[in-house]
């Protein structure tokens, strides 16, 4: 697996090339989460996103942002709110390889992309 930066993630602004979800159809996601998903091995971050907007508090929110940090023990915490700080989902992953410390993600409508690429 290659090594995934934050510099490589800054890299992919617009989105180019889009990608649909294999579980969530009516989701599609951006080159640069493709990206993501791939060097970083978190496709389980986009399925996790994707899978969430069954969620009636989550796919009541136009505009998410998912922020995943990482702990040094590997363990993780996974986070969406609606852009103006109010959390309406948290969970605690047991363990991650996911290479960064710290990944953001936004949602907006049906679509999922780095906010570089917003």
């Amino acid at each position: 697996m290659a090594t995934l930066t934050h510099a490589d993630l800054k890299q992919f602004t617009g989105a180019g090339q889009w990608f649909r979800h294999s579980l969530m159809r009516s989701m599609v996601y951006t080159e640069g989460v493709q990206y993501l998903a791939e060097t970083g091995g978190a496709y389980w971050l986009v399925d996790k996103v994707a899978t969430l907007q069954l969620e009636p508090k989550v796919k009541a929110e136009d505009f998410q942002s998912w922020t995943l940090k990482v702990a040094q023990d590997r363990t993780a915490v996974l986070t969406c709110d609606d852009g103006n700080g109010n959390v309406v989902h948290s969970e605690t992953i047991d363990w991650t390889d996911f290479p960064l410390d710290e990944v953001e993600l936004w949602v907006e409508g049906n679509v999922i992309l780095l906010p570089s690429e917003h």
